[in-house]
Formats: structure tokens, sequence, C-alpha cells
């Protein structure tokens, strides 16, 4: 059995900017806070970061930032895929570099790949660093998907470990589950499927929603692991609409309007990205009051 890099909620943690690139100090309040609400695991510069936005430099200040705040007390784990190879290789040595404990990959987009391009562009990867690498999955994003073979191709990589898989379909992640057996781990990647996910086998998830609600989301996974599957599937249907409200618009325009909400200085996102309008941020007020 591979390690496993965490068990419970990975926070997919937000960016925060200003006219100097990162807001360091905003960007560590909101970590401490994520450590102090008990997250297992914080993933910096992905999705949620805003990665695809960020220069060379501010992706290093940022893994910095978490891997010097955190100070071994949760793992950090860096965002460093690419649709360009030989980019991924040299942000996933970078990160090495800075102390994280893991890497996450998204798969190629834009220019896409074959599923044995798939398994080329991560075997390159893997074979550059000695670092824990997840797999990431999100079609919706990218126009690619990782099969649940390409996935078992995959898990006979050493250091390949696990996937966070945002596909939306259960019956892949069930053939995953079923294929790899503990060669893989597997993340839900939607805060909507966090439970479904668990009882197929899988170890947590990197969330949005933890975010704004690290406790809650914490508890979520570790009653279910506790076998407490009643007051697990509680916690996930009553979260369900402030879910959705994180969701109404393009990720993370809605999470950085609900730290805003919460009481932290986050801004809006970078362009093309934009602030969220005003009727769903009303709608996302509400369901933050409601769900404490």
């Amino acid at each position: 059995m591979k390690k496993i890099l965490f068990e419970g909620c990975g926070t997919a943690i937000a960016t925060p900017f200003n006219e100097n690139g990162v807001n360091l100090n905003e960007f560590k309040r909101l970590l401490e806070f994520q450590i102090s609400e008990g997250v297992d695991a914080i993933i910096v510069c992905g999705t949620t970061g805003e990665a695809s936005t960020m220069t060379m430099e501010e992706k290093i200040s940022a893994i910095k930032c978490a891997v010097e705040t955190s100070n071994g007390r949760v793992p950090i784990i860096a965002g460093t895929g690419s649709n360009n190879t030989s980019q991924a290789i040299e942000m996933s040595k970078k990160a090495e570099e800075l102390g994280v404990d893991g890497l996450l990959v998204v798969t190629p987009y834009y220019n896409k790949t074959t599923q044995a391009g798939l398994v080329a562009h991560y075997k390159a990867i893997a074979s550059e660093v000695k670092l824990p690498i997840i797999l990431y999955s999100v079609p919706s994003r990218t126009g690619v998907n990782i099969l649940p073979e390409t996935c078992l191709e995959l898990s006979k990589i050493d250091n390949i470990v696990a996937i966070k898989e945002a596909s939306g379909n259960l019956s892949q992640v069930a053939d995953i589950a079923h294929l790899c057996g503990d060669n893989l781990t597997i993340y839900s990647g939607n805060d909507d499927q966090i439970l479904p996910i668990l009882s197929l086998g899988g170890k947590g998830v990197i969330s949005v929603l933890s975010n704004v609600k690290p406790k809650l989301t914490h508890a979520m996974v570790t009653e279910f692991m506790n076998g407490n599957l009643k007051d697990a599937l509680n916690m996930q249907l009553q979260a369900l609409p402030l879910i959705h409200a994180l969701f109404s618009e393009v990720n993370p325009i809605p999470v950085k309007a609900a730290l805003n909400l919460i009481g932290f200085d986050y801004g809006i996102p970078r362009l093309p990205l934009v602030e969220m309008t005003a009727s769903k941020k009303d709608k996302l007020k509400e369901e933050l009051d409601k769900l404490k």
C-alpha cells in the first residue's frame, strides 16, 4: 500500500491579490484559520487558487508562504500542472525545493491529449521528482478525462499515489476504486459528492467549501470515517445549498466573495474572471448565514 498524503479535508485554498502580487499577509491569515479549524491538508496554487493567472514568481511566493506558515502542522500540496509537460516538470521541481509534501497535477488542457499521452505526460513528471503526486481529473475544465484503465496504468508508478476525481461520474469513481485498490487513493473533487465518494473507498475531499467552512467539512469526513453515517449525511445535505451557491458562478468567483463576507480581505478574482453578480452574492450571503 502506498503512502496516503492525508485523510479528511484538504482545502483548495484561494489566493488574495493586491497591487504587489500575492497579498501574503491576508494569505497567512487564511492559512492560520484553516489550520486552527482542523483541516487535514492545504492545496496551494490549484484551480481555486487561480494558478492559471499567476506568474512563476507569485506561485513560488504563495507556496513558500504556505510551507513556512504551516511549519509541518499540516501537509502542503502544490498545484504544479500545465498543458506544457516541460513547464509542469519545472514547477514541480521548484515546489519540491520549497519543501511541499506533495503535488497536485492537473491533466493537460486546451491542446489535450490521448490516454497514451496522459500516461507519457505523468510518467515524465513523476520521473523528475521524488514527491508523491495526486492526479487531477476535471474534464469540465480541461476537456480531458482520465479513464479508469489509465488510472490503473498510472498507479503502477511509485510516486503517483492518488487522484482528485472531479469528473462527477460516480460509476467511473467506482471503476477506479475497483481497478486500483490501495495503489491509488481517491479524493472527491466535488463538494456535493463527498459522501458518495467516501462510500466508494475515498479517503477525503479536496474542497472549495472548506475555505469558508473548514470545521464542518473536516467533521463531515471524520464522522463518516468513524462510522457515524447519519451525522455525516446530515452535514452533506445541510451543506448542499451553500455548495450550490459557491458554484453558482465559475469557481473561484463565489468563494472569494464568501471569504470577503466572513471577514477576510480577498478582493476580486483576476481577469478574465470578474466579480460576482449582486443577486447571486445576496443568495451566497443568505446560505452562509444559515449554515453555522
